[in-house]
């Protein structure tokens, strides 16, 4: 009997183990579920930066088309004038705005459009090079839109004016290209004299090429970035 007792009063093994979890199960535990919190809060910032970036591709390609839709039923050179060089000066004549033409609205050709700007910090004027913008294909600016699909602006007493989308930009610049090598640029004053059986060509008969980059600058940018480029060729 008191053989018996003794073994019955013998310890388990293992009971302390059944009671829960070591000190280094649950470290590991805490690593694994660290990982995998930071690994779907990484794929979600991801998600988020690729959609946004995808918006503004699209945007951007939109904003270059309008450009294009713009100046699709434009002569390449003043219409009026022409593009030539003056006899008595030298100097080419009727490459970029005229005079008079201070607006988009007075753009009547497309070199008229070389080494303009549209964008949001855009000013009234050709001095500083810029117009206000970004512009759509009936060469008005387009509003930014909030949230609730109202236009963006500020009231002036009883004057409401409005905001262009902030922080794009529309950079246009016009070409003169080899007749035959739509990737080789000439001079704006370029122009052939006539050689043997070739009768010449004048400066207002080449090709031109239009390259329309748009750009986008957001709150926290320090410069604008790049988003589209689109290039065409005018024969």
């Amino acid at each position: 009997m008191r053989a018996q007792r003794r073994k019955n009063n013998k310890p388990r093994k293992g009971k302390h183990a059944e009671g829960g979890f070591t000190l280094i199960e649950a470290s590991m535990a805490t690593v694994i579920i660290g990982v995998g919190v930071l690994a779907m809060v990484d794929a979600q910032s991801s998600f988020i930066t690729a959609n946004l970036w995808s918006n503004h591709a699209a945007s951007a390609t939109f904003l270059a088309n309008e450009i294009r839709e713009l100046t699709r039923n434009l002569p390449k050179h003043d219409p009026v004038h022409g593009l030539y060089i003056d006899a008595d000066t030298d100097v080419l004549t009727g490459w970029g705005p005229d005079g008079g033409e201070t607006t988009v609205d007075d753009f009547d050709d497309i070199d008229d459009f070389d080494g303009i700007e549209f964008s949001d910090i855009g000013t009234p004027g050709l001095d500083d090079g810029d117009l206000p913008g970004p512009i759509n294909a009936f060469g008005e600016v387009i509003p930014e839109i909030m949230i609730d699909g109202t236009e963006m602006g500020f009231t002036t007493g009883s004057d409401f004016t409005g905001q262009a989308m902030v922080g794009w930009t529309q950079r246009v610049f016009v070409e003169k290209i080899e007749p035959f090598d739509t990737s080789s640029a000439v001079s704006n004053r370029f122009f052939e004299v006539p050689n043997g059986s070739f009768p010449g060509r004048a400066v207002d008969e080449y090709p031109l090429r239009v390259t329309v980059q748009v750009l986008y600058q957001g709150t926290n940018d320090i410069s604008a970035d790049l988003v589209t480029e689109v290039v065409w060729v005018i024969p």
